[in-house]
């Protein structure tokens, strides 16, 4: 801006005025989609016949639990893949669980079965990490580690055994040798079934 002072033009100290130009017209640039004839993406909805539907859950269901006959075991593990075992381990007592034990298997290599690999064993689409039953989780373990602990339990019982043997055939200080066969404890060793108490 400039200032008029008897006629003559004084300029303003500082920076020149901007000068706006025009703004110039841009041409609309028009694009044009191919069409493409194609098929529906899905077929027109219409409600299945009821027994159609009916009956394949009803083989689904068969598939499930087997034999009505049979009965069910809950606890029926699905075959390990090669390399591997399966078994049900203690999760909860009475909803409560036992930190306690779970770090205890866990140091013995057991690991939770991942339901992505049975999926059928836990309801619908549910978001369950676990196969669990009734306070129960289904573990894994390398069946060589498996193999391992089974013989180290083993020999540990057998020792056990040897132990008390040796004891009931030893004599206290001051006493005779009990090395004659009339005299010796008559141990017998055998396998029995254990009585299950009726509620």
């Amino acid at each position: 801006m400039t200032d008029t002072v008897n006629n003559q033009v004084r300029k303003r100290p500082g920076r020149p005025p901007k000068v706006k130009a025009e703004a110039q017209p841009v041409a609309e640039a028009v694009f044009e989609a191919p069409i493409v004839d194609r098929p529906p993406m899905r077929p027109p909805m219409r409600e299945e016949d009821p027994r159609v539907l009916a009956a394949r859950r009803a083989a689904e269901i068969r598939g499930h639990i087997g034999s009505m006959d049979e009965g069910s075991d809950d606890f029926a593990a699905p075959l390990a893949p090669d390399g591997w075992t399966y078994e049900w381990k203690r999760r909860t007592v009475m909803g409560q669980e036992d930190p306690a034990y779970q770090v205890h298997l866990a140091r013995q290599g057991w690991d939770p079965v991942p339901t992505a690999r049975h999926p059928e064993m836990m309801p619908g689409q549910g978001n369950y990490p676990t196969i669990e039953r009734k306070g129960m989780v289904l573990m894994q373990r390398p069946t060589v580690i498996n193999e391992e602990v089974r013989q180290a339990e083993h020999r540990r019982a057998r020792a056990q055994v040897l132990v008390k043997e040796q004891q009931l055939n030893s004599a206290p200080d001051g006493q005779f040798e009990r090395n004659d066969p009339r005299v010796r404890a008559a141990i017998k060793k055998g396998f029995e079934p254990m009585a299950v108490p009726k509620e």
